[in-house]
């Protein structure tokens, strides 16, 4: 039962979401409700593919900084310039488990500017260095949480002492 209501919920986000785009709204107010109607739906099943990819790739990953907010998902990125508190979609897909990485909180920048790449898929460039390498998702937490980032459903392993 939790499951179909969570799948409500979210439908009624997307759905709400969908609604509320400038083009969809505009069309509506000139008339155009059957038109508006399909674009919201294509936009719905867009973003429930989306949230679909976020929960099944290895290094997706909703990251958020002052330059927006990105939802990575191997070779796509979803990104808006606002706060993930105004990104329905990135918020969803962190309601649902996809790792966040809060960077808001990084002062170094050039450190981060110097860091690597998450890698789309499970390969990495062992022999590459810098900005330009590619690690893995949990490589990537390990680094950029040194410089003060914060970590919402961390995917790393839970050490035990």
């Amino acid at each position: 039962m939790k499951g179909i209501l969570m799948e409500t919920g979210v439908l009624r986000v997307l759905r709400t979401t969908a609604a509320s785009w400038w083009r969809h709204r505009e069309l509506r107010r000139t008339g155009q409700t059957a038109l508006s109607r399909q674009l919201e739906r294509e936009t719905v099943l867009r973003d429930l593919g989306y949230l679909r990819q976020a929960a099944l790739l290895p290094n997706a990953h909703v990251i958020c900084g002052e330059g927006g907010t990105f939802l990575h998902l191997g070779w796509t990125t979803v990104s808006t310039f606002a706060p993930i508190e105004r990104f329905p979609l990135a918020a969803l897909a962190v309601a649902r488990g996809t790792p966040f990485i809060d960077i808001r909180p990084v002062t170094d920048v050039i450190a981060f500017a110097n860091l690597p790449r998450v890698a789309r898929d499970r390969s990495v460039d062992p022999d590459l260095s810098g900005a330009g390498r590619c690690v893995s998702l949990t490589t990537y937490i390990d680094t950029v949480e040194r410089l003060g980032a914060r970590i919402v459903n961390d995917p790393r392993p839970r050490q035990s002492i």
